[in-house]
């Protein structure tokens, strides 16, 4: 019988699997990495981010590189929502995000939240206790 071969003489060091991000502990980079690698992979369609100004320059050249279309909603001076993902998604999240999100309808606030991929049962609750909220306060005026 033949000995076996080595097709590889030269010894290699393991790699880490995460990304030096990762390793650095750099939690925005982790996330915003995650999110693109999901993104890529089909398993959802839009990402909602809250950063600061100088983590969102990071986000949007990132994503500006990539190809994929985002938008930035202003929250305060300090912070901005960064919404990215399909383009389909991304425009009908700008359409819904007209105003601070506290502040949506209760029909707006599901359909953004059934965008971004959140629990179904959970936004049919969440619905149905705004609408409730509401229809009181509307009741109460």
């Amino acid at each position: 019988m033949a000995e076996p071969i080595a097709l590889i003489t030269k010894v290699i060091e393991a790699q880490p699997f995460a990304p030096a991000c990762a390793l650095e502990g750099n939690a925005f980079l982790r996330l915003l990495n995650h999110h693109v690698y999901e993104y890529g992979r089909g398993v959802r369609a839009l990402f909602l981010m809250t950063l600061t100004h100088g983590e969102l320059t990071s986000a949007v050249e990132r994503l500006q590189r990539l190809g994929v279309d985002h938008f930035v909603q202003n929250v305060c001076p300090a912070k901005a929502n960064l919404f990215f993902g399909r383009a389909a998604f991304v425009d009908v999240a700008r359409a819904l995000a007209t105003r601070p999100l506290n502040l949506l309808t209760p029909e707006e606030d599901f359909m953004l939240g059934a965008l971004l991929g959140y629990d179904r049962e959970q936004q049919c609750l969440r619905y149905l206790a705004r609408r409730q909220s509401v229809a009181l306060a509307t009741a109460a005026e």
